[in-house]
């Protein structure tokens, strides 16, 4: 997709940091699936299978919006390109303000599968701004520089997330009891004030002035981006990051709560829930620095400061001492260390970034105690990058079917509907910790991505190259 008018930097800071407060709020109402599961599996008596409706519901949503959006853009041409970013952006927003009020007569009903029709309506919603949001931060600039971007928006992404197991725990869990219980009654509020925020954020971005984008041909029909083999393969790829991304974190909780791992109540555990995901921001940001135009002699600078002001700000979050999360302090060396040996590459950092989940994963699957716990709280850093990096590959060279593959790439989001339920059918069978075979399965095939397009497809901050197709 082309722009009419070259954007220039500074006309591109605003819109930039628009979108940085949208992927904010996004992430944090996003994480608060992690601390429903929990709170709804109690209080319907679910099984792991059931409470996992929760993530089916939400991400299911994301894949019927992403093809009706898909079957429109084959016959009648992209939606976005009509109506423009802006108007697609606000539309999801205000989408995603309704799933929020929907919560209060869930509430009142005390019924599980409103809640759910509540989590539909708001996937759906979270949709749009996934087909247009990310898209349009990759507009903004070269295209060299786009992991770098959505990777600093997706930090603000995960700042969210990482707020949202500590303070959405804190409005469920304490600040929001009904007599001392954790009821339906709980959600009610909550939700109904992350809906005002959404309303006024959409008032905020009706009123920046955002710059527009077309395409070459505004009515372009049919299949034309599945001919590029990048976008086919990431769409996996897509499928099993947010599977396992999704999965993990819904479990999260759970597994802590296991004798044999840590045995610790739900008010503890949402810290170290909150640091998994912190652990995303913390990558994002180092993504952000490892993938931009900087010179080489400055980004690990950058990263290593960037790093040790991230970690504080998550350590002021979380309800943890220094001694409980000192630990983490090893995988953010050993994430810098992978950003150093990927060299701004991000096929080549997708690789390694996958290669090490698998190995965080098996030893927490065979581990006991912290030792199961530290590794696979390790994975948020690893996570990090890997939704904008596959997401830029597979878009990469698409021109003016961006939109349609961004959409495809946005359906794929399945996986974090898919992935979880099928997960916690496995928990329920051969336990949550063996259950963690499964994202195994899915980094493995992410890793398989990133081989493929570090020899058909480079991206570098440097010099943009492409193979044919």
């Amino acid at each position: 997709m082309e722009s009419s008018t070259p954007v220039k930097k500074n006309s591109s800071i605003i819109p930039l940091i628009t979108m940085t407060l949208l992927f904010f709020m996004w992430g944090f109402i996003t994480c608060m699936n992690d601390i429903l599961i929990p709170h709804l599996k109690e209080m319907f008596s679910l099984t792991f299978l059931q409470s996992m409706l929760v993530q089916f519901a939400f991400f299911g949503a994301y894949f019927i919006g992403s093809l009706i959006y898909f079957m429109i853009s084959y016959y009648n041409g992209d939606p976005i390109n009509k109506v423009g970013y802006k108007k697609g952006i606000i539309s999801g927003v205000i989408l995603s303000a309704v799933g929020c009020c929907l919560f209060y007569p869930a509430a009142s009903l005390s019924v599980y599968g409103v809640f759910l029709a509540a989590l539909f309506v708001l996937g759906l919603g979270f949709t749009i701004l996934q087909i247009t949001a990310n898209a349009y931060v990759t507009l903004l600039g070269p295209e060299e520089s786009a992991s770098s971007r959505l990777n600093l928006t997706q930090a603000f992404n995960s700042f969210g997330t990482t707020i949202a197991p500590v303070l959405g725990g804190h409005l469920i869990y304490t600040l929001f009891l009904v007599d001392g219980k954790v009821t339906a009654d709980s959600t009610r509020i909550p939700y109904l004030i992350f809906a005002g925020i959404l309303i006024a954020l959409a008032l905020i971005i009706s009123r920046v002035k955002l710059p527009s984008f077309s395409s070459e041909e505004s009515d372009e029909r049919g299949l034309g981006a599945l001919k590029f083999p990048q976008l086919k393969m990431g769409i996996f790829g897509i499928f099993c990051y947010v599977g396992a991304e999704v999965g993990i974190g819904s479990l999260l909780i759970s597994f802590m709560a296991q004798e044999d791992i840590m045995n610790l109540p739900e008010v503890v555990s949402k810290n170290y829930l909150a640091l998994y995901w912190g652990g995303a921001m913390i990558g994002r940001f180092l993504g952000a620095i490892s993938l931009s135009s900087l010179a080489q002699s400055k980004k690990l600078i950058y990263m290593i400061l960037a790093a040790a002001a991230v970690y504080g700000l998550v350590f002021s979050i979380v309800d943890l001492t220094f001694a409980q999360t000192s630990f983490f302090i090893i995988f953010i060396v050993l994430n810098i260390i992978a950003f150093v040996i990927g060299k701004s590459a991000p096929a080549r950092t997708l690789v390694l970034f996958a290669g090490v989940n698998i190995a965080l994963l098996l030893i927490s699957v065979f581990s006991k105690g912290s030792m199961a716990l530290y590794p696979i709280l390790g994975i948020g850093l690893f996570n990090s990058i890997m939704f904008s990096n596959i997401y830029t590959l597979a878009i990469s060279g698409l021109g003016k079917y961006v939109s349609q593959g961004s959409s495809l790439l946005v359906m794929a989001i399945l996986g974090g509907a898919l992935v979880p339920l099928i997960q916690g059918g496995l928990a329920d069978s051969i336990g949550i910790q063996n259950s963690f075979f499964l994202p195994v399965a899915c980094y493995a095939y992410i890793l398989f991505f990133g081989l493929y397009c570090m020899k058909r497809i480079k991206v570098s901050v440097d010099k943009p190259v492409r193979t044919n197709h």
